[in-house]
């Protein structure tokens, strides 16, 4: 059953989005041998930009605020839950009547892409390095998104432990 949100919307830029209330996608990040690395699904086929890799997401629940649908997406597409990470900041693709929230996430424990469940919404699943993006089909809207989300990255240092 479809919720009250499901469907296409347009924005005031002519796009065609799927999700009345918007959408959210987790942006999963963590340090790699070569520097920061991005945990990306491969969109399947049939899906909207398919043949694209970009973050899990989807469309937002009426009154859903973007982290939960974020987490709520990337349960329903790769298995994760809210303890497998720890949330960050948030980055807004504002189009006029419709909106892309980015979450972004670092892991709370360690795992690697062949550990994750696919759903149909997914042909794959990889940890792409930041640097190695251009080789790589993005989806166009992560593609647009990276000027804005780089920063927030950082350049993959740890957060500093406190003593305790």
């Amino acid at each position: 059953m479809l919720s009250s949100t499901d469907g296409w919307t347009a924005c005031d830029q002519g796009h065609r989005h799927w999700g009345r209330a918007g959408a959210a996608g987790l942006l999963i990040h963590r340090d790699g041998p070569d520097g920061v690395e991005l945990l990306l699904q491969y969109r399947a086929w049939w899906s909207h930009h398919g043949g694209t890799w970009g973050t899990p997401g989807g469309a937002l629940h009426a009154g859903e605020a973007p982290a939960d649908g974020a987490l709520r997406e990337v349960r329903e597409e790769l298995g994760l839950t809210a303890a497998d990470v720890v949330l960050g900041a948030q980055s807004v693709d504002d189009h006029g009547g419709w909106a892309y929230t980015t979450v972004l996430a670092r892991p709370a424990r360690r795992f690697e892409a062949v550990d994750l469940r696919l759903d149909g919404e997914s042909d794959g699943v990889a940890w792409v390095p930041l640097a190695g993006l251009s080789a790589v089909a993005l989806h166009p809207g992560l593609a647009a998104s990276l000027d804005r989300l780089r920063p927030l990255l950082g350049d993959g240092a740890a957060p500093p432990r406190t003593a305790g």
